[in-house]
């Protein structure tokens, strides 16, 4: 389901604010005894993450803000507001060459008419599924490319629900020579912005994937159910979510998995820089510039990449569906350290047990968890 990415951005958000108040973590020390996740700021609904090292971090949170977070010794972290974007949910951020802060907005949220009418330091309403670039003084994000108007040039030659041209940008990096990567969780697949010209060229389209009914959802009511019986194959969209650059210079994107989000059905793939229009085919994973890094994950709504290998982040170790659904101890998200060991690459949980659906993650001198996805959450330190 192409569309899985806006439904966590508009129907999950009624039950995950149903828990308003939870914690970002669930308590004092992992299934391992090592300390949990330090708390450096509260945040509400905070989403996109970007770690600069020596404890400064841009954050993306519900409402459109994105802030800088500073951390300071024997003193509480101070969350400086930069400014805001015409969006409920602004899903991700990276910083690029010479200051530039580059920021999405994408399908998900309200429609225009129910978003808060004063926005401090926005811009005009632009067109949702928008890159924007911002820089310290700037009073405002400016629009740099359209992301949807695209789309529509380019569509999913396999989409599954009769919206091939439907766009919703989900993941935004910044790279060195100061072309953009964004990762489109309705059209699926990996695209690359020239920002001084706005210029968008397809790196890498996903493919679905066949996979099986899981067991033990509830009832759908309609228009959505019912649901086949459990182990029915369905064809089943990528939904690019993530994107990273890994140590090697690859280009790593990872997938949500639509409908029926089967759990352990998300990839995490591995792409050639510098590829255009490559193929990332789950039936042939070893082909082409676009080949399979790992796979087994659940519902991964991000990546981040450091010296240690991949960091992958997965919203819900049930599904985001199952979340959706409401059922028990689908709050629990994950976070997955992947080491490059060859054909096996070597998995490694971090914080077992103690994120609570995550949105964001990154690396710097340390690991930084953003969450809840929805409701009041925080900027999370690994320890």
């Amino acid at each position: 389901m192409g569309k899985a990415a806006i439904r966590i951005g508009t129907a999950m958000a009624a039950l995950a604010l149903a828990a308003t108040g939870a914690p970002a973590v669930a308590g004092p020390q992992d299934a391992g005894g090592r300390a949990a996740p330090k708390t450096v700021a509260p945040l509400m609904g905070p989403r996109g993450v970007d770690a600069l090292g020596h404890g400064r971090t841009l954050v993306t949170e519900t409402g459109g803000t994105f802030s800088l977070v500073v951390e300071r010794k024997h003193k509480p972290a101070r969350v400086v507001p930069l400014g805001n974007l015409p969006t409920d949910f602004p899903p991700a951020i990276s910083k690029g060459p010479h200051g530039t802060i580059y920021l999405l907005t994408g399908a998900s949220g309200p429609p225009p008419e129910q978003r808060p009418s004063v926005l401090r330091g926005a811009a005009a309403p632009a067109p949702a599924t928008t890159l924007f670039k911002w820089k310290r003084g700037w009073p405002a994000p400016k629009v740099v490319a359209d992301i949807s108007a695209y789309q529509k040039t380019d569509p999913d030659p396999w989409d599954q629900e009769g919206f091939p041209a439907d766009s919703n940008p989900f993941g935004v990096l910044a790279l060195d020579d100061g072309t953009v990567l964004v990762s489109d969780a309705a059209g699926n697949d990996l695209l690359r912005v020239w920002p001084k010209k706005g210029r968008i060229r397809t790196v890498a389209r996903l493919m679905p994937r066949t996979v099986p009914v899981p067991a033990g959802l509830p009832d759908v009511p309609p228009p959505m159910g019912p649901l086949p019986p459990a182990g029915t194959p369905i064809v089943s969209e990528a939904v690019a979510t993530s994107v990273t650059v890994g140590a090697d210079g690859y280009w790593y994107v990872g997938e949500l998995r639509g409908f029926p989000a089967t759990p352990g059905t998300s990839q995490v793939w591995r792409i050639r820089p510098g590829s255009t229009n490559a193929t990332c085919d789950p039936a042939h994973p070893r082909k082409g510039a676009c080949k399979r890094y790992a796979d087994g994950f659940t519902s991964i709504t991000d990546l981040a990449a450091g010296p240690k290998g991949i960091y992958v982040l997965e919203l819900s170790k049930k599904s985001w569906f199952a979340f959706e659904m409401g059922l028990p101890g689908a709050e629990e998200g994950g976070l997955f350290l992947v080491r490059d060991r060859g054909a096996m690459p070597r998995v490694r949980e971090l914080a077992a047990g103690r994120l609570k659906n995550p949105g964001g993650v990154d690396v710097s001198d340390h690991v930084y968890v953003a969450g809840p996805l929805f409701g009041p959450g925080a900027l999370l330190r690994l320890r």
